[in-house]
């Protein structure tokens, strides 16, 4: 989130700025500052509020966070495959235009809301409450949130989900979690997509990736997955089934957001 880019301001929190909303007006002096703190409190407490939809339906919320193109609507295609008639499943979709990706889902006969943020370049707590309206949480037990395809300010917005996923496809290199800390630091679990590729590639390895997410102190699950031929699947499917358990346990505590003052910190604001 940050003052350069717009970021700060989406389709699901501008009306807080509008004539008549709570962030309308701020002390004189200390607009800039005043604004961007209520509008982090403002996405807290919708996320606060989602979580508690969640928790209520016993359903898990996953929110998948990668580049754009690392595979994460294929991992939800391969997933929708490998638990047809066993868990109830449903998608919130965001990306900055298209249905797309919505398309795809639906396709599976799972329901998908799309999220068009615009300029925007994550996804928010306020736009994922409006698309829980769409959903049935009674007949559900998983919500993936597709977020936006962006290394950086999705990992800073807390959306009411459970567990963070990163992915990570071999194409765009094992570095990635050291040159983008908030986001792989933020994550429950690393896949490390487009696994059927490593081979071919032949300057990609796993290894080096998980190493760079241990730098970082996470201790995180990670392995090699590919949704073109099934490697890695079935330890997901386990991971999922064990995060559903712990959900309907009570036990699960989701992993405070990263703060894009940590963000700037880190040097990776926009």
């Amino acid at each position: 989130m940050c003052d350069t880019c717009g970021c700060n301001v989406t389709a699901g929190n501008h009306h807080l700025l509008e004539e008549g909303g709570r962030l309308a007006r701020t002390p004189a002096g200390g607009e800039s500052l005043a604004v961007l703190k209520g509008l982090l409190d403002a996405n807290d407490h919708a996320a606060a509020h989602n979580r508690e939809h969640f928790d209520r339906h016993g359903v898990l919320a996953v929110n998948l966070m990668s580049s754009p193109g690392s595979g994460k609507t294929a991992l939800l295609e391969a997933t929708i495959d490998a638990l047809a008639g066993e868990l109830g499943l449903a998608v919130i979709e965001g990306d900055l235009d298209t249905e797309n990706d919505a398309r795809r889902i639906r396709a599976r006969g799972v329901p998908a809301v799309q999220i068009s943020t615009g300029t925007a370049c994550h996804l928010d707590a306020h736009m994922v409450h409006d698309a829980l309206h769409a959903l049935d949480l009674g007949a559900l037990d998983i919500v993936f949130i597709e977020n936006v395809g962006n290394l950086v300010c999705p990992a800073s917005f807390d959306l009411g989900q459970h567990r963070n996923v990163a992915l990570l496809s071999s194409p765009e290199g094992d570095d990635k979690p050291a040159k983008y800390p908030v986001m792989f630091r933020a994550a429950d679990l690393l896949l490390l997509t487009k696994a059927d590729l490593i081979e071919v590639l032949g300057d990609f390895e796993p290894q080096r990736a998980i190493g760079a997410l241990r730098a970082l102190a996470n201790p995180a699950a990670a392995f090699a997955l590919s949704s073109r031929d099934g490697t890695g699947i079935d330890a997901w499917l386990a991971w999922l089934r064990a995060a559903l358990r712990q959900c309907r346990d009570g036990g699960m505590r989701p992993r405070p957001a990263a703060t894009p003052r940590a963000a700037a910190a880190a040097g990776e604001a926009g």
